[in-house]
């Protein structure tokens, strides 16, 4: 039936709209069939306009990533760490593909992406928003070998990575990072990262690092209830921006903080996060021992951990993003 809909619709296209009168005798359906097949076109990515009196054009179509493309792009930026490339239209979570191919032995460098997850998740298993064609969903496997307390550390060298890509895609665009894996332009979401990790004998026998990112989603692609915490590239930008270009940008980031901090440790990646964070320096309401209090987050631990001084002076770690509180949270 989709397919019916979008044949009409091109054969139409350059000649004005398509009545939803015309669809429906064409077709057999009712025009409220019609208005829910046009918005399973729309949600696979393809950008009709709609007029209650004229009826339906087709305006743009779906930008696919291919693998040759983004290869290409890869080169450009002299991006070495990508060892093989699995595009995928559509997934349940690019995730928990990664995570079987790294059980199967795939190498480090490992990228998956998908056009669309159908059930995209974050940190605490969260939905994320993942439309067809319109975002960055991709998981990538690490193989740091390192003991496994230095997990989090990976965390925030990725959010790292990726706040310096999209800052140079998406000019002049001020991005910051929130602790510790959310990226935000005038504290709306733009990004999630989510790192999930497998250890065996206290070392890491491999990473799973996913990113997400809105690129050209628009506001009708957000549940009505998310558009005050999140946005994307394009709504703040007002145009959309190539997909390929952000993720080879983002590798060519991340190479190179991977092999600074292979060499010299975490010291130079904490300082360009806290350089980068929206989180520092401004007093927060948190919950600590099972208590609410104020605090002042200063900077990051050796071990990844947000450094919090409260009022007495006394400094605490903080490991968890739910231990800072959000506006409106009555928790005591």
């Amino acid at each position: 039936m989709n397919n019916r809909i979008l044949e009409l619709l091109e054969q139409q296209q350059g000649e004005g709209y398509l009545s939803g009168e015309l669809l429906s005798q064409e077709l057999r359906i009712s025009r409220t069939a019609i208005w829910k097949q046009i918005k399973k076109l729309e949600s696979a990515g393809y950008q009709i306009e709609a007029s209650r009196r004229l009826g339906y054009r087709l305006v743009g179509r779906p930008s696919k990533l291919t693998p040759q493309s983004l290869a290409l792009k890869l080169q450009e930026m002299n991006v070495s760490m990508i060892s093989g490339i699995r595009l995928f239209d559509e997934v349940d979570s690019t995730q928990n593909i990664a995570h079987r191919l790294a059980e199967d032995g795939a190498p480090e460098g490992t990228l998956v992406i998908a056009e669309q997850q159908t059930n995209g998740r974050g940190r605490m298993g969260r939905k994320w928003v993942s439309p067809a064609g319109k975002g960055i969903w991709m998981s990538f496997v690490l193989r740091p070998g390192m003991p496994i307390h230095f997990a989090p550390q990976l965390t925030l060298l990725t959010a790292v990575a990726l706040c310096r890509a999209l800052r140079a895609a998406a000019q002049p665009l001020d991005i910051g990072i929130k602790w510790p894996n959310d990226l935000l332009i005038g504290g709306k979401k733009i990004s999630g990262i989510l790192l999930e990790s497998t250890a065996e004998e206290e070392r890491l026998r491999y990473v799973i690092a996913g990113v997400g990112i809105s690129v050209n989603l628009t506001a009708d692609d957000y549940p009505p209830e998310l558009l005050d915490i999140a946005t994307s590239l394009r709504i703040q930008l007002g145009k959309p921006l190539d997909r390929s270009e952000i993720i080879a940008g983002f590798f060519a980031q991340f190479q190179q903080l991977y092999a600074i901090y292979q060499r010299e440790g975490f010291s130079p990646i904490q300082m360009l996060w806290e350089a980068l964070s929206v989180t520092l320096h401004k007093p927060t309401r948190l919950f600590i021992d099972g208590a609410e209090t104020i605090a002042t987050p200063i900077g990051l631990s050796e071990q990844g951990a947000l450094l919090a001084r409260k009022d007495d002076g006394t400094v605490v770690p903080l490991f968890s993003a739910e231990q800072l509180l959000p506006a409106g949270d009555n928790r005591s």
